[in-house]
Parts: structure tokens; C-alpha cells; sequence
């Protein structure tokens, strides 16, 4: 959801550049890393999110914990296993996490959304604080995104700045995928989040813990000259 409290700032940084992977997908989707532009912003998004090695410590704990928690509730719905890192960038996979706007949880519903997809939300009871429930609303919502959109890249990328947002963006250029689409800093850059956190914690897991940026992306399509 907009303007969640963990999304990383942006800064000038180092390069990616040796990796094993052939080809890089999310969600069932291929990310166009022949692209560019793509690839460049898929790199950045790597080095921006392997930065702060003892946080995405924190990170891979808590992913130990609630992952087992949601991803069952995910496979029910019939939501891509990728989905799962979408509560991991925006809240830290922390349940008591709220934002200056109001949003709140694991999956940072802002109230109204919340109650649309079936949450209690009052002074005395917030259920997007509870892991299992938010995770079923967020799964109706993003069958919902999914069936207006076509696309998981694009559901994910709704869920966090609107599909207003996302409709208006698609036209007859970008033919509605969503790394060629227009869009605000921080929507623009949600599903590279997304894909970077996939990749680096992946290979931390693999590694035993030990983040490294070696192994991530097709080397073929990320030599950096």
C-alpha cells in the first residue's frame, strides 16, 4: 500500500557483476532484462535492497516465521508464491507496523481498503494487525487486481499505488506491461522492489545467511562495460 514506512530511499550505487541465473521472472512473468533501461533498474534495485546486510538478517528471520503462515493461505486463493514478498517489502513482515497515513499491518491496509475486503476496523478492534486475516483480504484483493488487469506484475503494482493509477498508465505503447509504464517514483520502482527482495533473499537462504550480490541475474544480460 502508499507510503509504507520500510520502503528503501534511493541512492547512487555499485554494480552487479557476476551472476549464473538464465533467465529472471516474478510471479510467473518474465522481467524484460534485455531491456536497458530494465536492466539497469533491476541492478540498482539489487544493490539498493543488499545494502544494509544486518536488517535483511532481520528480514530472513521474520520470513522464517510468517512465511509458513501465508503462503498456504496464498496457494488456497490461488495467488503466485512471489506475492508473499509484497508484505516483506512493505512492512518488514512486521504486524504491528503503521504508517504516518494510517496504514497498518503486515500487508499495510489503509482502513477503508481493509473493510472492503472483509476486516474489522474500529477503535477496538483492528484486524489487519492479524497476520492470518489481513493475509486472506489481501488475497481477495489481489484476485481482484489480477482479474481486472490480466497480470500479476500489474496487480502487485495496484496494490501498492491504486488501479486508477494503473489503468490510466496502460496504453497502446507499453501494451500494459508494467516495465515499460509510466508512473510515479515510487510505483515505478514497486515491482523492481519486489524482484530484487525475491532474488536477494533466495540466495541468502542458499547461502546460509550470507547475502551477496554474485548469482543473481543472467549474466549474459547484466555484463556491465
Amino acid at each position: 500500500m502508499k507510503n509504507s514506512p520500510v520502503i528503501f530511499n534511493f541512492f547512487e550505487g555499485q554494480k552487479v557483476t557476476e551472476v549464473t541465473d538464465s533467465v529472471l521472472n516474478f510471479a510467473e512473468e518474465a522481467v524484460p532484462v534485455q531491456n536497458a533501461k530494465v536492466n539497469r533498474k533491476v541492478r540498482y534495485s539489487i544493490w539498493k535492497h543488499s545494502r544494509y546486510a544486518s536488517y535483511n538478517h532481520q528480514l530472513q528471520a521474520r520470513a522464517k516465521r510468517y512465511f509458513p503462515l501465508i503462503e498456504p493461505i496464498m496457494e488456497l486463493y490461488g495467488i503466485p508464491e512471489d506475492m508473499k514478498y509484497i508484505p516483506l517489502l512493505e512492512s518488514g513482515l512486521q504486524p504491528h507496523v503503521r504508517s504516518p497515513r494510517g496504514a497498518a499491518g503486515v500487508w499495510q491496509f489503509m482502513p477503508a481498503t481493509a473493510r472492503q475486503y472483509g476486516l474489522k476496523v474500529n477503535r477496538r478492534t483492528d484486524e489487519r494487525l492479524n497476520t492470518r486475516k489481513a493475509t486472506i483480504a489481501a488475497c481477495k484483493y489481489l484476485k481482484e487486481l489480477y482479474a481486472q488487469f490480466n497480470s500479476w506484475t500489474l496487480a502487485a503494482a495496484a496494490f501498492n499505488g491504486g488501479s486508477p493509477r494503473i489503468a490510466k498508465a496502460i496504453n497502446h505503447k507499453n501494451k500494459g506491461n508494467y516495465f515499460y509504464m509510466r508512473l510515479n517514483r515510487e510505483t515505478g520502482s514497486y515491482v523492481y522492489s519486489l524482484v530484487a527482495m525475491k532474488e536477494m533473499m533466495d540466495k541468502q537462504a542458499e547461502s546460509g545467511g550470507e547475502l551477496t550480490t554474485a548469482g543473481l541475474l543472467p549474466a549474459e544480460v547484466l555484463t556491465i562495460n
